[in-house]
């Protein structure tokens, strides 16, 4: 094995758990990472050595975690992090970045926060299952997105095992019947000039009340979701076809091909043009 496997998740279009990026590495002495934030949850587990996690706590402070083998740490989105291997047994540890519509609530179930980013597993069986799905995704990045979703779901269900009794909560509640009409709603709406209103009318909720239960379930507003939504399909457009930015544009929702443009440049950091030129696919 080499020291360092890394991949990027070719498909962001999993709306319940979806894969971001993923690897393994072998760190060097003192090798450190941050400070920095991600904008999905981050997990690690330490397979050999130990290290320091620097996390900023829930008032902002940071806090120090000493962390060794059989542990890991959870890195929350948005939250401010360095983390560096010790100078004399530097950790081994592999990872992965995901995010959904249940990943909060399975985070939450699991005991983790930004006051709690530490693993301490009660299984060694379930926490050795739970790695053995993370390195299995790290080794094999090039197999099918479905594939690979498959075991982030196997290794969602022996993390969660691995450290609470308390089972998941049932699918069938209330509030996820309404949040899957609302996603179902924009899937098939987002090409039009949809509010967060609209959405909540769709699924027969008061405008605040929808909008609290959604953020609650997915970790993000109304709003949020589906301006990334959009975006996302704007990257399929841009990568595998040929239609002009401001046919995109239209296709995803805009009017404007300039508030397009912004509002792609603020998601992805360039311009849309700037994003084809980098992805482009040969289009027959």
């Amino acid at each position: 094995m080499k020291d360092l496997l890394f991949s990027v998740f070719p498909n962001e279009n999993f709306v319940d758990l979806g894969l971001y990026q993923f690897g393994w590495e072998r760190c060097a002495p003192s090798h450190s990472f941050g400070p920095a934030a991600r904008t999905h949850f981050l997990f690690h587990y330490v397979i050999s050595g130990t290290g320091t996690l620097y996390a900023d706590d829930s008032s902002g402070v940071t806090q120090t975690y000493q962390i060794k083998s059989g542990q890991g740490f959870m890195i929350f989105p948005n939250q401010i992090t360095t983390y560096i291997a010790d100078k004399n047994l530097p950790w081994e540890y592999t990872w992965l970045e995901f995010d959904g519509l249940r990943v909060k609530e399975a985070v939450e179930i699991s005991g983790f926060s930004l006051n709690a980013p530490v693993y301490h597993a009660h299984s060694r069986v379930l926490r050795e299952t739970m790695m053995n799905e993370m390195l299995y995704i790290a080794e094999h990045g090039d197999l099918s997105p479905f594939h690979l979703i498959g075991h982030l779901y196997l290794f969602l269900d022996a993390m969660t095992n691995s450290v609470s009794s308390i089972k998941l909560k049932k699918a069938g509640r209330l509030r996820d019947f309404y949040v899957r009409e609302a996603l179902t709603f924009m899937e098939q709406n987002f090409h039009n000039d949809i509010s967060v209103e609209d959405i909540a009318d769709n699924c027969g909720l008061n405008r605040s009340y929808f909008g609290k239960i959604f953020k609650e379930s997915t970790g993000r507003t109304p709003q949020e979701f589906l301006l990334n939504y959009r975006m996302t399909k704007a990257t399929e457009l841009l990568k595998l076809t040929k239609l002009a930015v401001g046919d995109i544009s239209n296709a995803v929702g805009y009017d404007n091909p300039l508030h397009f443009s912004r509002a792609f440049k603020n998601i992805f950091g360039i311009s849309p043009r700037e994003w084809r030129n980098q992805n482009r696919m040969q289009v027959p």
